[in-house]
């Protein structure tokens, strides 16, 4: 894929980054389990790679914060904002270095930076808080418990997204087969 589709695409999930919160924003408890910024940033990290997916994901948090005000800057975006952008990174790391690329791959990928963002956006709240105002309970809770609903949707949109695509033939699989592994 050239530089300047991978900037188009780039700039269409920015874009779309800062539509889908509006779906759920009039409802801000639903906007917080859903996480409606976060699909956009997957699928640029899966789809223009790892450096796409670190500057969208963070820039989107607070680019969107200083436009309309929500999320709130501090310490709500910056912590997102690196969450963020460990997403893009990973994911777009870790899929396209896989051997092959396929859906055990993607949700290996998927799963990793889930985990990886969500350590990254519990020290950063960490960080911008204190460590004296944080309890385990809050992390757990902001982290995980809270996020379920979203995950969900994550793991089930993001992989039926890159099946449809690959079933386009806009943005195949790649598979390279060997005697000694026959599938993925």
């Amino acid at each position: 894929m050239s530089t300047i589709k991978r900037l188009t695409l780039s700039s269409l999930f920015l874009a779309l980054g800062f539509i889908l919160p509006f779906f759920t924003g009039q409802i801000p408890q639903i906007g917080s389990m859903l996480l409606p910024m976060h699909i956009p940033v997957f699928l640029c990290g899966l789809l223009c790679g790892w450096q796409y997916g670190l500057g969208v994901g963070l820039v989107l948090p607070v680019l969107r914060s200083f436009v309309f005000g929500m999320p709130p800057m501090f310490p709500t975006a910056i912590s997102m904002a690196f969450e963020l952008a460990t997403y893009g990174l990973v994911i777009g790391y870790v899929y396209s270095h896989a051997k092959w690329q396929c859906l055990k791959q993607l949700y290996i990928a998927l799963l990793t930076s889930m985990i990886c963002g969500r350590i990254v956006w519990a020290l950063m709240t960490c960080v911008l808080m204190g460590l004296g105002n944080v309890t385990w309970m809050m992390l757990v809770e902001g982290a995980l418990l809270s996020a379920i609903p979203g995950i969900v949707v994550q793991l089930i949109l993001i992989p039926m997204i890159m099946v449809s695509l690959d079933k386009a033939k806009v943005v195949p699989f790649k598979k390279t087969v060997t005697k000694k592994s026959a599938s993925c």
